[in-house]
């Protein structure tokens, strides 16, 4: 039997409890920054595994890194567990909400599948005595762009020779993609209180700024490349409205493909905040609350685990669950054409610009990196949804995470077989 094959077995024989696992998180949905309950889930279940796990990495309560095996090379495994607000739901196929957090970009998945991979990888290695450290980072924050950035800048990821880790998506493929280069900011504006009709004149509007500033930003868009996104929300909007308020505060995430772009955006957008501080005789202060660059791609790994979701068989459905897409399709309306969960789609060319954003770009920057997307939803759905939560939860989910738990410790195994591959990533990643 080859090492491949362990793997395999492997996947199949820890099945249920992998799914225990993910469902588990599931049912335990916590924020970015509060997730103690998902963190210690997979920190005990490495532990039980033979790993060594160190808690409260870079500074963060809920990170974590757990490590077996000697010397080259280092591989990393990248896990994480936090939810999204207001996106509790049952894995039913209307929509159910629970008025908790929810996993609606599948990451209860994503942690598990990166640790099982971890401990599939170990068993290869111990059948066959091959040298070499595997290590599973618990990485918190993900959904506020936080977590990894922090663990980057504090050295963690410095010594490893490659990074692997996935995202649910709706389709099988490597994420041969370009995620985009982001600034998560927050501006407050201060003003002055008064009685909002009888002394007018004394007011200044902390909330008029607030609302001038996105009035700006709004045509701002006209003048910014195609690929930049701009969005924001209020994260104060409290108070009568008899009052002039003196206080009022904004949330914007400023995103492209390229940094010199997203770094241009952001700073015409500090300036829109500035002219309506000006405009309303307000104070603005600019909070950068985080900040990474594209993704930068290596095409070596993006060839090895394709290779190696090539060699592994993708799931195959029952009835009940394509019914169960089916209905999901109908009620949210998706584009599938009746074609609901699809193979394994070819490595691109060239990489891909993706309209979203991730904290593993900072790390590509820093090792070579390869992500991979399985399928854990049927076409269509989107992610940040309560249809892409349901599916997190159930079955549909599951059997895209063991897929691609079986692909990432495939693809880890033949870097640590040829070590040439390694030797091929770092010159790309180096040029």
């Amino acid at each position: 039997m080859n090492t491949a094959e362990y793997i395999h077995r492997w996947v199949q024989k820890h099945t249920q409890e992998l799914i225990e696992t993910a469902d588990f998180i599931f049912r335990h949905p916590e924020l970015s920054k509060e997730e103690v309950i998902s963190s210690a889930c997979l920190a005990e279940y490495l532990e039980k595994k033979g790993f060594q796990v160190t808690k409260g990495i870079a500074g963060l309560d809920t990170a974590f890194v757990a490590e077996w095996g000697t010397g080259k090379p280092i591989l990393g495994f990248l896990a994480e567990y936090d939810a999204l607000p207001g996106l509790g739901q049952e894995p039913v196929c209307t929509c159910q909400p629970l008025g908790t957090p929810g996993h609606g970009c599948g990451h209860n998945l994503l942690g598990t599948a990166c640790a099982g991979a971890a401990c599939a990888l170990k068993e290869a290695m111990e059948t066959s005595d091959l040298p070499g450290t595997i290590r599973v980072y618990g990485c918190p924050a993900e959904e506020i762009i936080l977590g990894k950035i922090q663990m980057n800048q504090a050295g963690v990821f410095d010594d490893l020779d490659a990074a692997i880790t996935w995202h649910p998506f709706d389709r099988n493929r490597v994420s041969y993609d370009i995620w985009q280069a982001q600034d998560m900011k927050n501006y407050k504006f201060y003003g002055v209180k008064a009685h909002a009709s009888k002394h007018p004149e004394l007011g200044r509007s902390a909330l008029d700024a607030a609302e001038l500033m996105n009035v700006g930003v709004n045509y701002l868009r006209e003048h910014v490349a195609d690929d930049v996104r701009i969005h924001y929300t209020y994260t104060n909007t409290d108070g009568p409205a008899n009052i002039v308020p003196d206080f009022a505060s904004t949330n914007y995430f400023i995103r492209s493909s390229k940094r010199s772009r997203t770094e241009d955006a952001s700073r015409r957008v500090d300036d829109c905040a500035k002219g309506a501080a000006l405009m309303t005789g307000t104070r603005v202060e600019i909070e950068l609350v985080t900040s990474n660059q594209e993704m930068k791609v290596n095409r070596p790994l993006a060839e090895v685990f394709y290779q190696a979701m090539e060699q592994t068989n993708l799931p195959e459905y029952t009835e009940e669950e394509l019914r169960f897409a089916e209905s999901l399709t109908k009620e949210v309306g998706l584009v599938n054409d009746g074609n609901y969960f699809g193979g394994l789609e070819p490595l691109e060319d060239q990489p891909v610009l993706l309209a979203i954003g991730t904290d593993v770009s900072e790390v590509s920057h820093t090792v070579p990196t390869v992500m991979l997307s399985a399928a854990t939803m049927c076409k269509g759905t989107p992610l940040h949804h309560w249809s892409a939560a349901a599916q997190s939860g159930m079955s549909i989910g599951q059997k895209g995470m063991l897929y691609v738990t079986e692909c990432m410790a495939k693809g880890a195994l033949r870097l640590i077989e040829e070590p040439e591959l390694l030797t091929e990533a770092w010159r790309v990643h180096q040029e």
